[in-house]
């Protein structure tokens, strides 16, 4: 055996292998990772944002966290990606409660190449999606991320798909939330369209299809990235964002009030309170809120504040369709979903827009077995050549199968005006409400009593010495003929004629009744909607 130089080092033998070591070395990798890049970090919160962990601290209770994966990376060559291969690969997965009930989340981590997604960031949010079906839990996606990962081409187009497909699978079965605090772009920005509800922050969030650049390009038209997908437009144009806010907090707040009013799944009913002597209470205000004259305007937000628990009331797509107002609310503890027309805005008539808006969340109650308490105080469909050529029929068409398709019970109460085809699109008793009550105040006919009178005695009217006290007294006798408060409710069209002030008790009573109701549906594989 050769001696050893003089001088030099005797090489030192490896430390023992020990459980000790190994749980240390553990230990530190999962610290780092967890710590998440300093310098990554600092750009986030340069830019306003949270980080993916900060987020899902605030987003669910306390400790309750469990995440899956923390150590993927991903697979990909070349392309200057391969010699970079961070813990995580830019989300943060796993499960955690909100108000004691189980979520499973995805964040997306803007700070690890800009939350782009590849195989492996995707195969992260393909497992918790699967896991939430697979348990009948809610899934909530925090999306603040640069699209397609460009180094790995055709594959992160494929895991895109992924993502899509399980949307659609859940569609229905649990409950889905997307929330957009950064970029959502390109393919990115259909998953949010396809889940139930979606969040926005103002300033950080932006979603579109094509960027600016692109769109220059393409068009020549010039646009900033909030004026092509920020919170606003979506929150008040497209229809695409269900909810905007101002802040992370805020809106994370909020996302958590919503899941406290959701089931965990179809087959789970909707939370429950305690009740709350809703079935007799008496609430003298609402004979105040609304003005007898059938066209002078009120809030009808005011209206359900007074139907409802505490006043609480999540109000979907608040800017967008002002004239219908759709939400989740408890009335004596049960959760309940309200439509209500709106006379602040185009006097609550009926277009293109609410109708879609209000059979989207007509559909989603339903889906979830969450009873739905329908406001009626409609003058019509919205007039005019722009609305026959947009689809009015079509979409008009989408809120007449949503009600005629909702086996949940259902309670329709006619405040004032429900005038032609737009009184039984509102829920009517001819297309299946379990429960219709009217205020003295109801007025249900073809058309208002002017405009019948001005189609049924025209040549009269065009003959008369005095047409003006001719159309008064002809209105007048339409009026006490067919519309007078109890004309609907003599021929078992409404089933009673309320107190407005014991309007809150009625409908509490009617949901007390209903509790049980069942009906199923004859087999096919599904219906045709006019989408």
């Amino acid at each position: 055996m050769p001696s050893a130089v003089p001088g030099t080092p005797v090489p030192r033998a490896p430390a023992p292998r020990t459980m000790a070591s190994i749980r240390e070395r553990l230990t530190e990798l999962r610290e780092r990772v967890l710590a998440g890049d300093a310098a990554g970090i600092e750009r986030q919160h340069a830019l306003g944002k949270r980080t993916a962990r900060e987020r899902l601290d605030m987003l669910l209770d306390e400790d309750s966290f469990v995440e899956i994966d923390l150590y993927r990376q991903h697979q990909a060559r070349g392309m200057k990606i391969s010699e970079n291969r961070p813990y995580s690969d830019g989300v943060v997965a796993g499960s955690g409660t909100i108000h004691g009930r189980r979520v499973f989340v995805y964040s997306q981590d803007f700070s690890v190449f800009g939350g782009s997604l590849g195989a492996a960031h995707a195969s992260k949010i393909h497992k918790v999606m699967d896991l939430a079906i697979a348990t009948g839990c809610p899934i909530i996606g925090l999306n603040d991320s640069g699209g397609a990962r460009i180094q790995e081409g055709v594959m992160a187009l494929d895991a895109y798909g992924g993502i899509f497909r399980r949307n659609v699978a859940a569609s229905g079965i649990v409950p889905q939330i997307s929330v957009v605090i950064g970029p959502c772009a390109g393919g990115a920005a259909y998953s949010p369209a396809l889940t139930d509800f979606t969040f926005m922050v103002r300033d950080t969030a932006k979603m579109y299809l094509t960027g600016p650049d692109v769109v220059e390009a393409v068009s020549g038209e010039r646009v900033t990235h909030e004026e092509l997908g920020g919170a606003e437009v979506h929150g008040s144009l497209s229809g695409v964002a269900t909810f905007v806010h101002d802040d992370e907090e805020s809106c994370l707040e909020d996302v958590r009030f919503l899941v406290s009013l959701l089931p965990g799944n179809n087959m789970d009913g909707p939370p429950e309170g305690e009740p709350v002597g809703a079935t007799s209470d008496v609430r003298p205000r609402l004979a105040e809120i609304v003005p007898p004259e059938p066209n002078k305007p009120y809030d009808m937000r005011a209206v359900v504040a007074e139907l409802v628990d505490d006043e609480e009331f999540l109000e979907v797509h608040e800017n967008w369709a002002r004239n219908i107002v759709c939400g989740l609310a408890r009335i004596d503890g049960q959760v309940v979903g309200v439509v209500g027309n709106q006379p602040m805005a185009f006097a609550g008539v009926l277009d293109s827009a609410a109708a879609q808006k209000a059979a989207r969340f007509v559909r989603f109650c339903d889906a979830f077995g969450i009873p739905l308490v329908t406001l009626v105080d409609v003058p019509g469909f919205l007039p005019g050549s722009e609305q026959e050529h947009g689809g009015a029929i079509r979409h008009g068409a989408k809120l007449l199968y949503a009600y005629c398709e909702a086996t949940v019970p259902r309670i329709q109460v006619i405040i004032r005006k429900a005038y032609g085809g737009a009184y039984i699109v509102m829920d009517s008793r001819s297309i299946g409400t379990d429960l219709s009550l009217a205020w003295p105040t109801n007025e249900i006919a073809v058309m208002g009593a002017e405009g019948a009178v001005n189609v049924l005695f025209r040549r009269e009217l065009a003959a008369a010495a005095d047409p003006v006290a001719l159309r008064a007294e002809l209105i007048a006798e339409y009026t006490e003929q067919l519309m007078h408060p109890r004309y609907a409710a003599e021929r078992g069209l409404v089933d009673d004629v309320i107190d407005p002030v014991e309007t809150r008790a009625a409908v509490a009573r009617g949901l007390r009744m209903m509790a049980t109701k069942r009906r199923t549906a004859p087999a096919r594989k599904h219906g045709n909607v006019p989408l």
